[in-house]
């Protein structure tokens, strides 16, 4: 299977799982999670280099932390953009950013190539 077929799994079940444990960060099925995966996917490839590049000055001076933000915006516009998911707020957008990260490592790890 293709390594993006695979990433993209990886990526619906981790945010399934994201979901599950943080209140405020809905998925409504694998569906919605499969599609969501494809919106963060386009978004970290278009969105985030852009705003990478716009606030890398605060980024250098927060010695990179600024990247959760960033993370977490991402991640907020994508639910904007999938029907089935949904956030409610930057906290959870920030907090299930860091979780997806986490998650999403481990099934890597377990099941990426």
């Amino acid at each position: 299977m293709p390594k993006f077929l695979i990433t993209w799994l990886i990526t619906a079940v981790s945010l399934l799982i994201t979901a599950y444990f943080i209140p405020g960060f809905r998925v409504d099925g694998f569906i919605a999670a499969a599609i969501a995966a494809v919106v963060i996917g386009l978004a970290n490839a278009i969105v985030r280099p852009i705003l990478f590049v716009l606030t890398l000055p605060i980024t250098l001076l927060t010695l990179g932390l600024f990247s959760f933000v960033l993370n977490a915006l991402t991640i907020w516009l994508a639910s904007a953009f999938s029907p089935g998911f949904h956030i409610d707020g930057f906290i959870p957008a920030l907090i299930g950013s860091l979780v997806l990260s986490v998650v999403s490592g481990i099934l890597h790890l377990f099941l990426g190539d």
